[in-house]
């Protein structure tokens, strides 16, 4: 089964029902997800901002966040010397870098839809 690292930016399109959530979600169908475990600290961040923004949405906003629970996604412990280093090579933040730095190191596609990590990711591997 191919892997894919999912970050927050396609795990909250996918649970909050952006535009881009049907195209993350078949662009991760069929795959073994992996990410830092950050992600569940973001995509929590990325809750609570709808929350703050949506405040009538509350009920529905939490009910999707709940659904990032039944996602099966492997945590993956990440080098942070080198994530730091990444960062500053790619003008990226730690956060971003860790995301970039696994998906090398597990010589996966990175699924996200940050465009600087995105050109990131696809530099490094030309």
């Amino acid at each position: 089964m191919l892997v894919k690292v999912v970050d927050a930016s396609a795990i909250g399109a996918l649970l909050f029902g952006e535009p881009e959530g049907p195209n993350i979600a078949n662009r991760l169908s069929g795959s073994r997800l992996a990410a830092p475990g950050l992600l569940f600290f973001e995509v929590a961040s990325v809750c609570l901002k709808k929350l703050k923004r949506y405040p009538e949405r509350r009920q529905s906003i939490l009910k999707a966040f709940e659904m990032l629970r039944r996602l099966t996604i492997e945590t993956v412990e990440v080098d942070h010397a080198e994530v730091v280093l990444l960062a500053e090579r790619n003008g990226l933040t730690a956060y971003d870098a860790s995301y970039l730095w696994l998906a090398r190191r597990l010589e996966a596609e990175l699924v996200t839809l940050d465009q600087r990590l995105n050109e990131a990711w696809s530099a490094g591997r030309s």
